[in-house]
């Protein structure tokens, strides 16, 4: 039943209980069994006829989530030191498997104007963020992402072949920060840090988002310096 749940996206923001039939390949009357179920816990809502949409109480289990978040916790006063900083917008992103989300931004002077807001899954491979949280991985779940989604991978202009694409992450990984440069969205560019675990693995990445045109003024060694720090610091209070 909580399949259900899964099979709402970018593309498909309403579900009938034919197209959930259909996709979980169970019966019409199974199929409005869940959404008569969901329907009384709040995590679906019928939004027209015959049309369900997600539920009120996933707004509410998302203000559990944010409060829960042991990056968020311990975090926001380091992130809020970098914006006042550089007056750039800070955002966090974490990996659930192999989707990776932003989980928070606090906003800069300008905000910049962002396609992917929290909750909406990422490209896994393009952007400063996806980059330094996969560089974090060991060999064998970096080489099962590369068997899995190796095509997708070469599409965003990474190696197709195992080792080089092996090297690639633990340069980034050696540096400790990766720089994009409209890598995701053409005008805008970002440094990111990981926040890492005692174990080597990741909490999450922060980045200072900015736009391209900034790119000849800003002075990227110090933005280096200061997105290395305040994931090292939040890495600290985690440990």
């Amino acid at each position: 039943m909580l399949g259900v749940l899964d099979l709402f996206d970018d593309h498909h923001v309403t579900r009938t209980a034919e197209d959930i039939a259909k996709a979980l390949e169970v019966s019409l009357p199974t199929s409005y069994r869940y959404v008569r179920q969901l329907l009384q816990v709040g995590l679906l809502q019928r939004v027209e006829d015959s049309h369900y949409a997600l539920g009120p109480r996933i707004i509410l289990l998302d203000h559990y989530i944010r409060r829960a978040d042991p990056v968020l916790k311990v975090g926001l006063p380091v992130l809020r030191e970098l914006v006042d900083a550089t007056g750039f917008d800070c955002v966090v992103t974490e990996a659930f498997g192999q989707q990776v989300l932003d989980t928070h931004r606090e906003m800069g002077g300008t905000p910049a104007t962002l396609a992917y807001t929290r909750g909406r899954p990422r490209p896994l491979f393009q952007g400063a963020a996806p980059k330094v949280l996969l560089a974090t991985l060991g060999t064998a779940p970096l080489k099962k992402l590369f068997d899995a989604r190796r095509d997708e991978a070469v599409r965003c202009g990474l190696p197709g072949d195992w080792a080089e694409f092996r090297r690639h992450f633990a340069a980034i990984r050696k540096a400790g920060h990766y720089v994009s440069k409209g890598e995701l969205e053409p005008q805008l560019a970002a440094v990111a840090a990981p926040v890492l675990k005692s174990d080597g693995g990741a909490w999450a990445a922060i980045s200072l988002v900015f736009d391209t045109s900034r790119l000849a003024i800003v002075d990227l060694e110090k933005m280096v310096r200061l997105i290395t720090e305040a994931a090292t610091r939040i890495g600290g209070r985690l440990a």
